[in-house]
């Protein structure tokens, strides 16, 4: 099996994220890290392909692994399509009730931050923005803010 840029390797295969057999993922560190990794929508990277802004993680005082996090906007998609998967269903098919539940849960993780993340929320949501403003402002208010 191949593995597609937009997937990383799996923590058990035993060919190394760059290609180098000297480094393997089923390493303890990689396997640890990996269902955040993945949670996060984050790649796993040989360390010697990490750049800059990635973070390289050590085992030992041995550079392991690299994880490449993703852009914001990116991080907002994978957390709509892991709460679709949660739900079991799509979003827009989601009662009320369960669609304000999962505004208060976006909003807590920072979705709104993110530029058009409301357009975003409300196209997964089947509502619209003025929709998800109305559920955000029914929240504050509910917390007295």
């Amino acid at each position: 099996m191949t593995e597609s840029a937009d997937q990383p390797p799996a923590a058990g295969d035993t060919a190394a994220a760059s290609g180098n057999p000297s480094a393997t993922l089923d390493h303890p560190l990689v396997s640890a890290v990996k269902p955040l990794v993945d949670a996060m929508g984050a790649e796993l990277l040989g360390p010697e392909q990490a750049e800059q802004d990635d973070v390289v993680l050590a085992w030992e005082g041995r550079d392991v692994i690299a994880v490449r996090l993703p852009q914001l906007s990116d991080s907002l998609d994978h957390i709509l399509a892991a709460m679709e998967r949660r739900h079991g269903m799509p979003l827009a098919d989601l009662d009320r009730k369960a669609k304000q539940s999962v505004v208060r849960t976006l909003e807590a993780r920072g979705a709104f931050s993110v530029r058009h993340g409301v357009e975003t929320v409300a196209g997964a949501l089947g509502v619209s923005r003025f929709t998800v403003y109305n559920y955000l402002n029914r929240e504050h208010a509910a917390k007295g803010e």
